[in-house]
């Protein structure tokens, strides 16, 4: 299940909420202008369903959100565990490149078809943990700072949205604050 965790931005150790309530989780994110639905799930989409049908199977949720909301780009990002040293090293590098604090001029638009990633949203002196799983879709406002982490052995899929073909690109704040948080493997160890 999705879980939320929000903490001081200054004591990451102090937690403010924590909870798995999809309604309070998008209360909570609502309330910082951070979009958190769920999308029904498809059956037929598995670890091992092709970028290609991942986006056939969500065409129509895909086709709405576009419309609604400018959206004129989609892609899947995605990372399964393979065996070998050269997947660990792209999986480790990934996993540390967006580990850093950053924010994009365009909101941040991710549906989670499988897996789960976490996202960490810095708002108002705080640190909001987002634990997306399959089915959640979250949308985050440009320019919030955040970082994401997708844990030690990357495994998700996840549909991604844009206005423009740069719309990815990073703006990285240099701030360390990231270092301090409790990573994803944490988060969900904690109960």
């Amino acid at each position: 299940m999705t879980l939320l965790q929000i903490m001081p931005d200054d004591a990451p150790d102090s937690v403010l909420l924590r909870t798995r309530d999809d309604d309070l989780i998008a209360q909570a994110l609502r309330e910082q202008s951070v979009d958190f639905v769920r999308w029904p799930l498809h059956p037929e989409v598995t670890p091992r369903t092709t970028s290609e049908d991942l986006l056939a199977a969500y065409r129509h949720e895909i086709d709405e959100l576009c419309a609604r909301q400018g959206l004129r780009l989609v892609d899947v990002a995605r990372l399964h565990p393979e065996q070998g040293a050269e997947w660990q090293e792209r999986a480790a590098k990934a996993r540390s490149t967006f580990l850093e604090e950053h924010r994009h001029a365009e909101d941040e638009v991710r549906f989670f078809a499988h897996g789960t990633g976490c996202f960490y949203l810095h708002l108002d002196a705080r640190v909001y943990a987002v634990v997306c799983e399959a089915g959640d879709l979250l949308s985050v406002p440009a320019k919030t700072r955040h970082w994401f982490d997708m844990g030690p052995t990357p495994d998700f899929a996840a549909i991604r949205f844009f206005e423009k073909e740069d719309g990815w690109v990073g703006d990285f704040t240099g701030e360390p604050i990231a270092a301090g948080f409790p990573r994803l493997d944490s988060l969900l160890g904690a109960g």
